[in-house]
């Protein structure tokens, strides 16, 4: 995979017992659209270097300082067992590259996840203007990522009716835009909720800030072997904390929790993507 997408030995950190670089690690360095700096040596000096900022390093600290000044945003955390998607990726991402062209990434999935939940609670995907909550009937989920210019949020154009292979497509082709200094700023306008991946860079855990106007963002992680009890018995299994930042003025507890906690569902049970977060056999039996 490394070989394929041009990507020289070292660049990509592992997440594997030692270090080991795995195949998730690839897709989650690819879906980044970064390169690991090297690591430069002191030189001893004592020189202190002045470098002005970007308009859009300075634009990005004033949404930041607005979004702490004016909303009342809180997080909540989760865990997920990634060992079903990861399962489910060791069967089928050889035949759905066949298939699709696009590798089958962790972020495909996250936002299936994201788009069924948000169904189900649609407050998550609001946002406030003036004295009104706008609710839109659509989900543009914007992709958070790294690129020379800093950080960039790409949006994902109604992801509620993709298939995971057009997730993953549209991933990858704004990922590459974004690390090649091409974004638009309509490819970065208008999206109703965010998913960024602190993972890729090593992050355990983390409280993302949102993205004005919207009123959720929803953070990935490391994934990492951990004991976990499993029907009674410890189990090694390979887990990912997940954290929810939420403007609670139009967003309850309540809300905040469900949904994450449902997220959190739909990962672990990835066919319930397909029967909009039900459990198949109810589904089947209609109860």
């Amino acid at each position: 995979m490394m070989a394929e997408n041009n990507l020289p030995a070292g660049s990509v950190s592992g997440t594997g017992r030692e270090g080991r670089v795995l195949p998730q690690d690839v897709s989650a360095h690819l879906a980044a659209g970064f390169a690991v700096p090297a690591v430069a040596a002191w030189g001893g000096s004592r020189e202190v270097k002045r470098e002005k900022m970007s308009m859009l390093r300075r634009k990005v600290a004033e949404r930041l300082v607005s979004v702490k000044n004016e909303t009342a945003m809180l997080t909540t955390f989760n865990e997920v067992d990634m060992k079903p998607i990861m399962d489910l990726r060791a069967k089928y991402k050889d035949v759905f590259k066949e298939q699709h062209g696009v590798n089958m990434g962790f972020m495909g999935f996250f936002t299936k996840a994201v788009t069924t939940a948000i169904a189900a609670y649609p407050a998550v995907n609001a946002m406030i203007e003036d004295k009104e909550m706008v609710i839109p009937s659509y989900a543009d989920i914007g992709i958070a990522v790294s690129s020379p210019k800093g950080l960039m949020v790409p949006v994902i154009r109604n992801a509620e009716g993709m298939s995971l292979a057009q997730i993953e497509s549209e991933i990858k082709r704004l990922a590459i835009r974004a690390r090649d200094g091409q974004l638009g700023i309509e490819e970065m306008q208008g999206g109703t909720f965010t998913i960024t991946n602190g993972g890729v860079f090593g992050s355990m855990l983390s409280t993302p800030i949102l993205n004005p106007p919207q009123s959720a963002i929803l953070g990935m992680h490391n994934v990492v072997d951990r004991p976990v009890a499993i029907e009674g018995r410890v189990e090694i299994r390979p887990i990912m904390y997940v954290a929810l930042s939420y403007d609670h003025r139009i967003i309850d507890g309540k809300e905040s929790v469900g949904f994450l906690f449902l997220i959190k569902q739909l990962l672990e049970h990835p066919e319930r993507l397909l029967f909009a977060g039900k459990d198949p056999v109810e589904v089947l039996l209609g109860v």
